[in-house]
């Protein structure tokens, strides 16, 4: 969308103008409207670039990307990975209970 930046200073300047006469400061009004409207409008030019960069890489055909998913570099292990050799238990899936776990109390 290259139009972003020319709405949004029309929609800003309108709103400024509204504020201004409300306030009677007109100056304030169309200064305020500005800088709402140019703000606004590099909003929107940011949101319509993402949107044509993402319609692109969608028409090329470009998987390279990872569809937004986190990837663990392939640390993790299922319990079909491990077998009873595994003497040493560093192949817990996560289902186990944790350890140990603590002491007792202090003495009286």
């Amino acid at each position: 969308m290259k139009a972003g930046l020319p709405i949004g200073m029309g929609a800003g300047i309108a709103i400024g103008v509204a504020l201004g006469v409300a306030l009677d400061n007109l100056a304030l009004g169309i200064a305020l409207g500005v800088a709402i409207g140019a703000g606004s409008g590099v909003a929107m030019m940011g949101a319509g670039a993402t949107q044509e960069k993402a319609k692109e890489k969608k028409a090329s055909g470009d998987t390279s990307g990872d569809g937004g998913m986190v990837s663990d570099g392939g640390a993790s292990t299922s319990s079909a990975d491990c077998d009873a050799s595994d003497a040493g238990g560093s192949c817990d899936a996560g289902g186990g209970d944790g350890g140990g776990g603590g002491g007792g109390g202090g003495g009286d």
